[in-house]
């Protein structure tokens, strides 16, 4: 199954980070090229982030990728705090297949993903035929190319 997942880090090495965070990923068939962006929402004064997506071709379902995901943002020792707060690592299931999931620990497909232009440039890069056309118009926000992992 085609399953997408956002990394995200702004806190301490965000490269050496999002390079564990990949290299420990299973089945992992792309990644996108990284983008530095300006945080969203959060406290003031927060880094910039470093951000990309990457694409899995996985017998893992929404749930499990889930908790790989917190696995990794353990491993990547995120404290939990402030909403949209600076962290060493953040791990969002994108989308998985045409699964949907609306529980209260997880919505799939993202639900905030259609609005967020360091999800959808990256996805674009990997996936553009599941952006909306005309995306780039209707996202605010910039992202500027930093490298490839």
């Amino acid at each position: 199954m085609r399953a997408f997942l956002g990394l995200g880090s702004n806190l301490g090495d965000r490269w050496a980070y999002l390079r564990e965070a990949v290299r420990s990923l299973p089945d992992v068939v792309a990644v996108s090229p990284v983008y530095e962006t300006s945080p969203v929402g959060g406290p003031e004064g927060q880094g910039p982030y470093l951000n990309c997506v990457v694409e899995l071709d996985t017998e893992l379902g929404p749930r499990e990728l889930l908790a790989v995901a917190q696995r990794l943002e353990a491993a990547a020792q995120r404290k939990r705090g402030e909403r949209w707060g600076p962290r060493t690592l953040d791990v969002d299931v994108l989308l998985v297949g045409d699964l949907t999931v609306e529980a209260p620990d997880l919505v799939v497909p993202h639900p905030r993903m259609w609005e967020r232009r360091f999800v959808l440039a990256p996805l674009s890069d990997l996936a553009p035929e599941l952006v909306p056309s005309g995306w780039e118009a209707r996202v605010a926000g910039e992202v500027t190319p930093a490298g490839r992992i």
